[in-house]
C-alpha cells in the first residue's frame, strides 16, 4: 500500500537494519556522499566528486593556516556543495522524510537533494568557521 504522506516512493538505505550501529552508519551516510553502486554506474562523476572534495578539504586547511580569505573558502564550499548534489543523485538518491529521528526515507527529487545538501553543508561550514574563529585561525 502506498503511504499518501510520502511524496515519492519509499527507499530503504543499506544501513537501515543495523541496530545499534545504525546511528554511526547514518552519520557516515551524511558525511560520505559516494557509494559502491555509484562508482559502478558513474565512474567519471564519482571520481571527479572525490577530486573536488579533496580540493575543498585543502581549501579548508589553507583557511586554517590563514592563507585563504573567508570569501574564497565560501566559494570553494559552495562549489563542492553544487557538485555534491550531482554525486549524491548518482550514488545515494534518497532523503529522510519526516523528523530527523525517524527512519522513513524516500527517493529524492533534484530539489530535495539541493535542499538536503545545502542545509547540511551550511551547518558543517558554519561549524568549521566557528571552530577556526574560536582557535584564532581565521579572521572574519
Amino acid at each position: 500500500m502506498v503511504d499518501p504522506r510520502i511524496l515519492t516512493e519509499a527507499v530503504h538505505p543499506p544501513y537501515e537494519d543495523q541496530g545499534a550501529t545504525r546511528l554511526l552508519a547514518e552519520a557516515w551516510d551524511h558525511i560520505w556522499p559516494w557509494s559502491r553502486s555509484g562508482f559502478e554506474r558513474q565512474r567519471a562523476v564519482q571520481a571527479a566528486g572525490l577530486a573536488i572534495a579533496v580540493a575543498a578539504t585543502v581549501a579548508w586547511v589553507l583557511a586554517a593556516m590563514g592563507n585563504l580569505t573567508p570569501g574564497a573558502i565560501i566559494g570553494w564550499w559552495f562549489g563542492w556543495s553544487v557538485f555534491e548534489v550531482v554525486v549524491r543523485m548518482g550514488a545515494k538518491p534518497y532523503v529522510k522524510d519526516g523528523p530527523w529521528w525517524g527512519r522513513r526515507y524516500r527517493k529524492a527529487s533534484p530539489m530535495d537533494m539541493v535542499c538536503y545538501v545545502g542545509f547540511k553543508n551550511l551547518l558543517v561550514g558554519a561549524a568549521l568557521f566557528i571552530g577556526l574563529k574560536s582557535l584564532g585561525l581565521i579572521v572574519i
